[in-house]
Formats: structure tokens, C-alpha cells, sequence
């Protein structure tokens, strides 16, 4: 498979196997990109569900409910603009922990 579609399927595993596809493919690929790739979307999805159980909790008290909404559409739409950046072969890093992995 070549890493354009690995790429690709990392990104869309977030609506049906958010930890593990990613793991897989750290785990049995040689390519470090596609490594750090996965590592970043691994760290993404359980940064994005902190966040959004914490925003659960506290939507009860009203505080959370902005905060879920912002968390929840960060969780659908940062997959996608992935996506289309691998689709169009430019590099892509999670906004929240892109930075940690060059």
C-alpha cells in the first residue's frame, strides 16, 4: 500500500477505529513519517476525548456546552482538512500535538 492511501487511512480511521488503525501502522511500518503520522493521531483522538468528556461533565453546569461544541466539530473537521491534505500530498500535523514530533 503505497503512503499516500496509509496517510489517507489513518485520517479516516477517526469514525471507525480512532486508536487502532494508527497503531497498526506504527507498529508495522519502516517509514518514519508515517510513524510520527500515527503517533500524532493516536495522541489527537485521546486529547479530543478528554476534552470532550471533561466538556460532558461540565455541560450540565451550562459552562461546558461552548466547549463541547468547539471540541466535538475540532474532532470531526481536523480529520478531514487531513485528509484532503493527504489527498493534494502536503505535509499535515495535528494542531494540538503536531509540534511535539518533527
Amino acid at each position: 500500500m503505497n503512503p499516500k492511501a496509509i496517510k489517507i487511512l489513518i485520517h479516516a480511521s477517526t469514525w471507525f477505529a480512532p486508536v487502532l488503525v494508527p497503531l497498526v501502522v506504527y507498529f508495522l511500518t519502516p517509514n518514519s513519517e508515517l510513524k510520527s503520522l500515527s503517533l500524532q493521531a493516536i495522541i489527537f483522538h485521546f486529547v479530543i476525548w478528554l476534552l470532550v468528556s471533561i466538556s460532558i461533565f461540565f455541560s450540565f453546569l451550562l459552562i461546558g456546552i461552548p466547549f463541547l461544541i468547539v471540541f466535538g466539530l475540532m474532532g470531526l473537521i481536523i480529520p478531514i482538512k487531513g485528509i484532503l491534505r493527504a489527498l493534494q500530498e502536503r505535509p499535515f500535523r495535528y494542531p494540538i500535538v503536531g509540534a511535539w514530533f518533527a
